[in-house]
């Protein structure tokens, strides 16, 4: 039964033309592919929680298919037409409004005026180099 973090049936249809099909090997061979639309959920769960992929629930693929599917679709550019066509749609719908957007950049360590990266201040930093 689908979750309400799920992507739904209306998102399903922008995104499952752009994923292709890899075709079946002649012998028969290999393993059942798992389900695009689990997969894409696993990752986007992965994604919206910030854990580790160890940690995806066992109600999606396992993390090691979503990692290595993830990996497949950021290198060869389906990832960010994924991104790119759920934001136009929002868009489309009058769900997403650019107006009023920020970068939350407060883990960055920079100091003003700084020309490059700083330590944060107080902070001990043991590096592994010889």
């Amino acid at each position: 039964m689908p979750r309400r973090e799920d992507l739904n049936d209306e998102q399903w249809q922008v995104i499952e033309p752009l994923l292709l099909k890899p075709e079946r090997r002649a012998d028969g061979r290999g393993r059942p592919r798992k389900d695009d639309r689990d997969v894409l959920n696993g990752i986007l769960w992965i994604l919206r929680s910030g854990a580790r992929w160890q940690d995806l629930p066992e109600r999606f693929p396992s993390y090691q298919m979503c990692h290595r599917r993830f990996q497949y679709w950021v290198d060869g550019g389906v990832f960010r037409q994924i991104l790119e066509a759920l934001a136009e749609d929002l868009r489309k719908r009058g769900k997403l409004d650019l107006a009023q957007c920020f970068i939350d950049g407060t883990f960055v360590g920079a100091k003003k005026g700084a020309a490059q990266w700083e330590k944060p201040s107080g902070a001990r930093v043991r590096s592994s180099w010889q």
